[in-house]
């Protein structure tokens, strides 16, 4: 999901909140006119702050039932009379709800009135916001602003069909780079340099091995696929079905980790990573000093891993090693120095097999660096990593450049999520997986991804991340 599209979805929120809550001020300013008063006279006393302090917190309650009625989904091609529909159920429960409470609260003022009117206006309102916001981004896609690029494939009319109708219709939000009759390794090396956002295929007579091969290729340089409906039932991890220009077609998502659910992880990232933060500052400046003490500057160590969709970073670490051991660009030449050291200690005393390596009786490491190893203290400045955005607290494990250039193509889809500071490798045998078994688990959380699921690694991992253990 692009950027922009996330930034719309979630201005929404506040959108409707607003208008609800002017829609029960307009209500009240209604109660008052003289055509109201003539209707029945006014007896209960209510200024209009007390009355504000009300529709807040039924706009927070509305916008609850919003969300549950799936009107904050990240569905772009839902049709707006269902919005428009879904709004009016969703008005209709809230209102339920209010007289309800009006009936059980027994209220002594008059405010059946009000009730009603905010109904109606809440309905008008929001609806008419939600027709404005469709209108702002019809009007952006027009403008070739947050179109998502997409290539067709496909040797039948309803490929034409597709690639016309989304080229004379930008509101829908598509911006047809190429359209194709098969996809192979060639085409695979072009589709490579024209930065795309989705591919759609639409070839009934596509084999087997050119559907798959093409799903692979989205997801290792992070596309998103779609098909015609009718094309295969083969694969069914994630499906999202919609309507597109007339067409049934299929989204295979990678991940559920999208739209809302983007918002909220981020959201818990911040929470949770503030407050260990704060509650292991004394362990962080404590472990600080001593390193200090014991073999100086620097006191943090800083290792290039690959994150989100390949970018590179730099994870903060506690130093465990003696400096001129430590690898990587911030010890210069002698970081490199001590990487050719490394490979051979790779080579005597490598414990793992695969890409990932691990050395036995790593004669580098210091005391204290055995010891924050072995409880983990070493990894909490990648705390710092999640305020920063380049790492989640949940998410598959974090590895070097040299090797992911050793890895197997099918586990670039690790590439789909943030790396994380633990994760379900990380709680079901930290370093010791097979590097295989490590891939399993980490495709398995990207391909599951709840929110429940995150609170429930995070609430386990200081059971396994401050256990110490033998440190090799």
């Amino acid at each position: 999901m692009k950027r922009s599209e996330v930034i719309l979805m979630v201005l929404q929120v506040p959108i409707d909140f607003v208008l609800l809550v002017l829609a029960g001020i307009s209500a009240y300013y209604l109660r008052f006119t003289d055509w109201a008063i003539e209707l029945r006279p006014v007896v209960f006393e209510l200024s209009l702050v007390e009355f504000s302090e009300i529709i807040f917190v039924v706009g927070i309650l509305w916008v609850l039932i919003f969300a549950i009625f799936g009107l904050y989904s990240a569905n772009q091609n839902r049709k707006l009379a269902r919005d428009l529909m879904r709004v009016f159920l969703a008005c209709s429960v809230g209102l339920g709800i209010i007289a309800l409470y009006v009936m059980f609260a027994l209220q002594q003022f008059d405010s059946r009135f009000l009730v009603a009117a905010g109904f109606v206006f809440a309905i008008v309102y929001v609806s008419i916001g939600r027709i404005l916001m469709r209108g702002l981004k019809g009007l952006l896609y027009r403008f070739g602003i947050g179109l998502r690029r997409v290539v067709v494939i496909g040797s039948e009319e309803v490929t034409t069909s597709i690639a016309e109708t989304l080229h004379k219709r930008k509101e829908l939000g598509y911006s047809v780079v190429a359209t194709y009759e098969k996809f192979n390794n060639s085409l695979a090396k072009e589709l490579k340099g024209l930065k795309l956002n989705e591919i759609i295929l639409t070839n009934p007579g596509a084999d087997r091995r050119e559907t798959l091969g093409l799903l692979h290729f989205c997801n290792q340089h992070h596309i998103v696929f779609k098909y015609s409906a009718d094309l295969f039932a083969t694969y069914s991890a994630n499906m999202v079905v919609t309507a597109l220009a007339g067409v049934p077609v299929v989204e295979l998502k990678r991940t559920t980790l999208d739209g809302w659910g983007r918002v909220l992880k981020r959201i818990f990232d911040i929470v949770m990573s503030l407050v260990v933060i704060i509650i292991t500052s004394p362990i962080m400046l404590l472990s600080a000093l001593i390193i200090l003490i014991e073999t100086g500057r620097p006191i943090i160590y800083k290792n290039e891993r690959v994150g989100l969709r390949g970018r590179k970073f730099f994870t903060l670490k506690f130093r465990s090693m003696f400096q001129k051991d430590s690898t990587g660009s911030q010890f210069g030449k002698e970081g490199q120095k001590a990487e050719i050291q490394e490979k051979e200690l790779i080579k005597k005393q490598g414990s793992k097999k695969g890409p990932i390596y691990k050395i036995k009786d790593d004669p580098r490491v210091t005391k204290f660096g055995r010891f924050i190893r072995a409880t983990s203290i070493d990894e909490l400045p990648q705390f710092f990593n999640v305020l920063a955005g380049s790492m989640s607290i949940v998410g598959p494990r974090p590895h070097q450049p040299r090797e992911v250039e050793i890895y197997e193509e099918e586990y670039r889809h690790v590439f789909t999520l943030k790396p994380g500071i633990t994760g379900l490798a990380q709680i079901s045998g930290r370093s010791d997986l097979e590097f295989e078994d490590e891939m399993k688990l980490d495709v398995f959380y990207i391909e599951k991804w709840n929110l429940f699921l995150d609170i429930i690694i995070f609430v386990k991992t200081p059971f396994i991340l401050f256990k110490k253990r033998k440190v090799l």
